[in-house]
């Protein structure tokens, strides 16, 4: 049974409560839900109707297109002068001997480990530090790009953002035009957390708010540069402050239309100062992928990482509004795995990760970072391929 006959025999059932069916018309009818549908959803609706629903949506903006690309991460650093209570990757500056923070010789290493691997995209990000500044990085993008022109490079968020450009007097717009013009081509989603102050204030609240994130990619996007949004849930936060949080990304998505996807990140609670809250289960995390789907109606793409909620989570997002999965050849980064993801050492070769979305019926598409195709592997077959070697960065013991 297709997507739309789902929708139509949810929609005669006659034991559906009325606010659900309505909310069932609007997207039958391709009309955006309000802020108190959204709170609605969360409160009231079942897994399988939200499934219904966010399969629907996904299914008519994507087909059974799953999209993943080869990239790989550079993380300068883990000390960082803030301190979020729920980041178990970080150090503070009084930490440091437990932290590393690499040069710009350092991350050019990295870079060239990959010269022969088919990578499309470096993802740069970590913490924040005072002497990786606005020359570093723009050291860091321009070497980069002469040594590699084609790879793409996706970096930092307004977490880092916000303290290179006040350390450098330099407003926001102005900023992102010097790193642009070094060589930067878009931003990750990352630092959003949740917006809301109330919530903002207790678990990050001495980094950027909600308004300097927001304005952030509202500059970059004026630049023409592309960048995704993320929101940490499933801790201390009430579902209105999820619905608060997406309500502001759909506003200036809006006005600029340069978000790609949003990414839903899972709260982990090991190792880190939010340890005694306990983590949502995984019917929570389909639900909260459905409701974004169905919420952020003018979002291209809802992204889940496989690292981050496990390859079988993974699989099952994916028919609940997800069709990017963010599959890549090598992912070195720690920010999870530190904070107790079910995978310790992401990374999955590009067989593995088009078997595991073939494995559930959808069709497996490489991308680069603005979504072109790179390799449609539905009928593609693999001929004993080679699982990457891999590139660890320094790992606290």
């Amino acid at each position: 049974m297709d997507t739309t006959a789902k929708l139509t025999l949810l929609l005669n059932d006659p034991d559906l409560a009325q606010p659900l069916k309505a909310i069932a018309q609007k997207v039958q009818n391709k009309e955006r839900i309000t802020f108190d549908e959204g709170v609605y959803l969360y409160e009231h609706a079942e897994l399988g109707y939200l499934g219904v629903l966010a399969n629907h949506i996904r299914e008519e903006k994507h087909g059974d297109k799953t999209f993943f690309n080869r990239n790989f991460h550079i993380e300068p650093t883990n000390v960082c002068v803030y301190d979020c209570k729920f980041c178990s990757y970080s150090r503070l500056i009084k930490q440091r001997e437990e932290g590393w923070e690499m040069s710009v010789d350092g991350m050019i290493d990295i870079l060239k480990k990959y010269d022969n691997e088919p990578v499309t995209e470096v993802h740069v990000t970590g913490g924040v530090v005072p002497k990786q500044n606005l020359e570093f990085y723009a050291d860091f993008f321009k070497r980069t790009k002469a040594h590699r022109p084609d790879l793409h490079i996706k970096a930092l968020t307004p977490v880092e953002y916000y303290y290179i450009f006040k350390k450098a007097k330099l407003s926001h717009y102005d900023g992102m035009k010097y790193l642009k013009e070094a060589g930067l081509d878009s931003m990750p989603g990352g630092g959003a957390e949740i917006f809301h102050p109330e919530v903002r204030e207790k678990i990050a609240h001495d980094k950027c708010n909600a308004e300097q994130w927001l304005d952030i990619h509202e500059q970059a996007h004026k630049l023409g540069m592309r960048s995704n949004a993320t929101m940490l849930y499933g801790h201390i936060e009430e579902f209105w402050h999820r619905v608060d949080h997406m309500q502001r990304l759909r506003e200036l998505q809006d006005k600029t239309g340069g978000f790609q996807a949003f990414i839903p990140l899972k709260f982990r609670n090991q190792n880190n100062q939010m340890d005694h809250v306990p983590e949502v289960s995984v019917i929570e995390d389909l639900r909260n992928y459905a409701i974004a789907r169905i919420y952020m109606d003018n979002f291209d793409h809802i992204k889940a990482y496989w690292a981050m909620i496990s390859r079988q989570t993974a699989q099952l997002s994916l028919n609940f509004g997800v069709d990017d999965i963010d599959g890549t050849l090598d992912d070195t980064t720690k920010i999870y795995s530190m904070a107790g993801a079910e995978e310790q050492t992401p990374g999955m070769s590009t067989q593995e990760l088009v078997d595991l979305i073939k494995q559930v019926g959808r069709q497996p598409i490489e991308r680069d970072t603005l979504y072109k195709v790179v390799t449609d592997y539905t009928d593609f077959v693999f001929e004993n391929e080679v699982k990457p070697q891999y590139y660890k960065l320094p790992v606290i013991n």
